[in-house]
This record gives structure tokens, sequence and C-alpha cells, in this order.
């Protein structure tokens, strides 16, 4: 079953951030720095200190979050928050991407697509909603 967690973008300071919610709400903190991940071999050296992927569980609440590592795009108010869809694999993915990608900003659309973590895609709805895909490699 698909699961859609809130979903937070930050500018350097994610592990910070995400330690700060959890001495707040306490619960089980996972972090992922780029330097973790094959993603390294494709990222600058001075990127490898950020996070990839949080995660903070607690009890029922769930949300997870990164750090802003598009190389063109800036974080601004308005697309630090979104949602994030996960699913085992494309069969799951991808009929919800194609549903919500009509109408979305060309340019903001990240196809689906494999990525060393799996698979990977970002849409801003027709309603300006950011979107953020992934689903486990190979499915």
């Amino acid at each position: 079953m698909p699961e859609l967690t809130p979903f937070l973008l930050f500018d350097g300071n994610c592990a910070e951030a995400m330690q700060f919610y959890r001495q707040c709400l306490g619960g089980e903190l996972t972090v992922v720095r780029v330097a973790d991940t094959p993603m390294k071999e494709q990222l600058p050296q001075e990127q490898h200190g950020k996070v990839t992927y949080a995660q903070l569980r607690s009890g029922d609440l769930s949300f997870s979050a990164t750090d802003w590592l598009h190389p063109t795009r800036t974080p601004k108010p308005g697309n630090t928050v979104a949602l994030y869809f996960t699913g085992r694999g494309y069969a799951e993915l991808r009929p919800v991407f194609d549903e919500l990608a009509a109408g979305a900003d060309p340019d903001l659309l990240d196809e689906l697509r494999d990525v060393p973590f799996g698979i990977y895609g970002h849409l801003a709805d027709k309603f300006g909603v950011h979107w953020f895909f992934r689903g486990e490699a190979g499915n």
C-alpha cells in the first residue's frame, strides 16, 4: 500500500532541524547523508554532508525531510513543504504520478526515473502543490 506523508525541504540544516523535532516530539529519527549513498559520486564534495533523506516516526506521527539538492532550483517560501508519496515501484507510482502531472508546471516536473536510491520523481501540480515520489529499485 502506498504511503503519503508530509515532506520538508531545508537549505543545509535538515539534520539540525530534524534533531530539534525529535527532541520536541520524541520518536525514532533516521538520517542519511549524501556521503552515505552512491549519490556522493555525482555531487561535489561540499554537498556530501547534506541530508538526502530523513524520517521521524513517533507513534502515529511520521514525516520526512531532505536538504535542498536540486542544482538549478532554490528554496523559497512556498516550495519547502511538500507531500511525499512512497510505493513499491513503478506500478504503484506511475498512475498517481500521471494523474497529478495533468496540468503540472513543466519547468518543475522531474519524470519518474531510476536513481541510485530507487525510483524518484517530482512535480508541482496545477495548484502549485509539490509532490515527491519514491519507490523501490527494480520494481
